[in-house]
């Protein structure tokens, strides 16, 4: 039997929802503010992923306008039903609830169908044996919530085909907890003739668990099982170095063996600085009742795997003259910014006078930061940059307070490269190198919660070490706050129209 480790989908990939078609399986994570929105993953074996896109790829599908780095898009569901799948999910700021379909899980997806009279977050589909579709989600309390996070679990039956809800609205849970906190992420499923609905609840911080309820109808009366959380870390103490556990989704393979996805929270020094990542964990039922990793009861750094692995290439380096579907831009990003004809095998990224504090679209592209030991370079020609309040270089960034930068400014004869942190939004200069040429190499050299910052000058083979032993911890929802994992990568600002640096490639490196 083989060994897999999670978590299966590194950094900043929460809110996991998973399907099988035949022996494939899909699965899709949110992506808030960021553009394109909902990446799509392919596996033949619930734990080596490849992304094939992004499900949400056109301005039309994905408004995000002055969205906060937390906003737009929450909680997507992943479905299959009669050879077409279904993304459900909600843009919090800009229409609420809606869905697009394929033919093919790699696209192209529909533009959205808008859902009508569908308060709340965190929708899911079901299909019913008799073809009927089914939407669950979850909205405040329809009397007025007596307390924070008083919500409840609805159901409604939903027309396929005029993708609008139909029929009544019932409420089906509140939670399995007494005065229950965010029942919210519910997922709907049949099996041995009962309809289970599982949730997370708790608020998605350290209190997070997953619970689940069963029917013999749709419409309820929901049971909840009398062993709830069938999941959560929050019984393991602070120390325990993976938190935050809940928002599941169960998976049965063509065998009849059962998984679950879930989010959960790695811990480094006390904080969590990748977000919320994508775990699995095993599903055995009993009386049934599913009860996740027998005689465990936990999520595991290493864990025995019974599918046959199927390995994808990780991979590293990227080619900036081609696209990449990893690649990531706040909200709406200007593509004739990310030029990749003009210098044949680079990128030329034009700088605008939007920074990373601007909840606009500056110029940004980035990747999700899989480990906290991790090499981030890239080589950059910052010669056609004319002014000295102009940036370009690289960008760790949590939200627009908090971000590092390693950045070069023309000055005098040169260049020089500054180390910058920007926490709660003041920036501080906490290193700097000066007289560099044009053609650069900048590299992040993350070990912990310490990064180094390097420069290298190519055309000398001068090489300085910009700063060292800079505190990163700050770039992490307990400090931060919100719900995304830090992104790094590549950066231009400035004030001066017709500013641009041309990019040669970036490496992301997962450091042991």
């Amino acid at each position: 039997m083989s060994m897999f480790t999670n978590p299966i989908l590194k950094g900043f990939s929460p809110d996991p929802s998973v399907c099988a078609v035949g022996e494939d399986y899909y699965l899709v994570t949110s992506t808030f503010s960021y553009f394109p929105g909902v990446p799509i993953y392919h596996s033949k074996d619930l734990v080596n992923w490849k992304q094939i896109g992004n499900i949400l790829d056109r301005k039309e599908q994905l408004p995000l306008e002055g969205a906060g780095h937390s906003r737009g898009i929450f909680a997507p569901t992943l479905r299959y039903h009669n050879g077409m799948f279904y993304m459900i999910t909600t843009n919090v700021d800009h229409g609420g609830n809606f869905i697009v379909t394929a033919e093919k899980p790699e696209g192209p997806w529909s533009d959205p169908y808008w859902l009508k009279d569908a308060p709340g977050i965190d929708p899911s589909l079901f299909f019913d044996d008799d073809g009927k579709c089914y939407y669950t989600g979850t909205r405040p309390n329809p009397e007025g919530p007596k307390y924070n996070g008083d919500w409840e679990v609805w159901l409604q039956e939903l027309d396929l085909e005029t993708m609008q809800l139909t029929g009544v609205s019932t409420k089906i849970w509140a939670g399995a907890m007494k005065n229950a906190i965010w029942p919210e992420g519910p997922h709907l499923y049949k099996k041995d003739g009962y309809y289970y609905v599982m949730i997370a609840e708790g608020g998605t911080g350290y209190n997070h668990s997953i619970t689940i309820a069963r029917s013999e109808r749709i419409d309820g009366h929901y049971e909840g099982y009398k062993n709830n959380p069938i999941l959560t870390h929050r019984h393991l103490g602070k120390a325990f170095p993976v938190h935050n556990v809940g928002h599941g989704d169960l998976v049965e393979t063509p065998d009849g063996q059962w998984f679950l996805t879930c989010l959960a929270s790695r811990i480094f020094d006390g904080y969590s600085n990748l977000g919320r990542e994508t775990f699995l964990a095993k599903v055995e039922w009993e009386d049934g009742w599913p009860v996740v990793n027998p005689g465990i009861g936990r999520l595991l750094a290493e864990q025995e795997h019974s599918l046959p692995m199927v390995p994808v290439e990780q991979q590293e380096q990227y080619d900036l003259s081609e696209d990449s579907p990893a690649f990531m831009y706040l909200r709406h990003p200007q593509m004739e910014n990310y030029d990749r004809e003009s210098r044949a095998g680079w990128l030329r990224l034009h700088a605008t006078s939007e920074t990373l504090k601007d909840l606009s679209s500056p110029t940004y592209l980035g990747l999700r930061q899989q480990a906290m030991n991790y090499t981030l370079t890239t080589q950059l020609d910052a010669s056609s940059l004319a002014n000295d309040k102009a940036e370009v270089g690289l960008a760790v960034v949590q939200n627009d307070r908090y971000a590092i930068r390693l950045v070069a400014s023309p000055f005098e004869e040169g260049f020089t490269v500054r180390k910058i942190t920007t926490i709660d939004g003041v920036d501080e200069v906490v290193g700097e190198v000066t007289g560099m040429g044009a053609l650069l190499e900048l590299s992040f050299i993350g070990e912990g919660q310490q990064v180094k910052a390097l420069v290298k000058d190519i055309e000398s083979g001068r090489e300085d070490t910009v700063a060292e032993n800079i505190d990163t911890h700050y770039l992490s929802t307990e400090v931060a706050g919100g719900f995304v994992g830090c992104t790094m990568g590549l950066y231009v600002t400035s004030d001066n129209k017709g500013d641009y640096a041309d990019f040669n490639w970036l490496l992301q490196k997962i450091n042991q």
